[in-house]
């Protein structure tokens, strides 16, 4: 089975920059693209019941007159997609083991401002956990394993961890380059290489525009709002549009550092590279993870980049996919 260790890049993909650049580019995502046709699965839009009256949006992949083994849950990162190389590639890897794959879009993502009025922001678990129940009830399965790449794995950390309320028959977790403590993320955005905060808070904005137009009876913010720093414009948001009176108060609501996963019931592995530019590594060294947990940290890899070659082959697909599979009861 793959280890952190067994990431052995090389020397001209050792650097974390452009690792976490590549690891998004054209070239990732067609090839993430190409694998799945190669899959032989169908894809299936599907909407879901994020409950009072929320809709998520995902795409269901099966390949046609086979029994699947089980059902995996992909959630992306901030500003990603259903569409993101990553998504793409983890359900071709997880096609390929005979399972199905449902790739879920979070509100306001993968083109999907129209479907809901309020804006996305991180503390919106109960939606997803909610989807999830419902994905299960149009795909009945009694095996669900789950993987999310950055802040998607933040959210497929805090959704295991209610698991058992939800009454989710989640077998195992995996996760990439998890958000851990939001402050510390935006204080690494701030004083990082000005490209991470250009990427989010551009991402951001055209999405925030994007909301604004669909729904201007209800949107008044300014471009002179838009055009706010990072940090100013999740102050903003946090107060007006996710009901927390303080920005640490929303990042607290959302943050899994320190003790917080310490009821974790379901058996989980987290990836992280110690060169990530975005989610800094100390974080990792002061959390406190429960005995289900493991925490597996490459030398590199960047921010959910762990590229292996020119090609754009990915080595944290493959590491989830084996994750996952051993979440598998034998005979399953």
């Amino acid at each position: 089975m793959l280890t952190a260790a067994d990431y052995l890049p090389p020397r001209w993909l050792r650097n974390p920059h452009l690792q976490s650049m590549l690891g998004s580019a054209a070239l990732r995502r067609r090839r993430g693209l190409q694998a799945l046709q190669r899959s032989g699965a169908v894809d299936e839009t599907l909407i879901l019941d994020g409950g009072d009256g929320v809709r998520l949006q995902g795409v269901l992949s099966r390949v046609p007159g086979r029994a699947a083994r089980g059902l995996t849950l992909l959630l992306h990162g901030w500003e990603g997609s259903t569409e993101s190389s990553y998504m793409r590639m983890t359900a071709a890897q997880m096609l390929a083991r005979g399972f199905d794959v449902f790739r879920l879009n979070f509100r306001d993502h993968g083109g999907t401002h129209h479907l809901n009025v309020e804006l996305f922001h991180s503390a919106r678990l109960d939606e997803v956990v909610t989807a999830a129940q419902d994905l299960l009830r149009r795909v009945p399965s009694e095996h669900l394993v789950l993987a999310g790449y950055s802040l998607g794995g933040n959210f497929a950390l805090r959704l295991a961890l209610h698991a058992g309320e939800a009454r989710l028959p989640l077998r195992r977790v995996a996760v990439v380059c998890p958000l851990l403590d939001p402050a510390t993320t935006m204080d690494s955005i701030e004083h990082g290489p000005a490209m991470y905060d250009w990427y989010f808070r551009r991402k951001w904005r055209e999405s925030l525009l994007r909301k604004r137009k669909l729904f201007p009876e209800h949107f008044h913010y300014t471009d002179t709002t838009l055009a706010l720093d990072t940090r100013g414009l999740m102050r903003w948001m946090a107060h007006r549009h996710a009901g927390f009176r303080t920005l640490d108060a929303y990042f607290e609501a959302y943050s899994i550092a320190g003790d917080r996963l310490a009821g974790l019931a379901v058996p989980a592995d987290i990836l992280m590279a110690e060169d990530d530019p975005v989610i800094p590594y100390e974080d990792f060294t002061h959390w406190h993870l429960p005995a289900t947990a493991t925490l597996e940290i490459a030398r590199w890899g960047g921010h959910c980049g762990f590229l292996e070659n020119a090609a754009g082959d990915g080595f944290s697909e493959r590491w989830v996919a084996e994750r996952l599979e051993t979440g598998m009861p034998p005979g399953a």
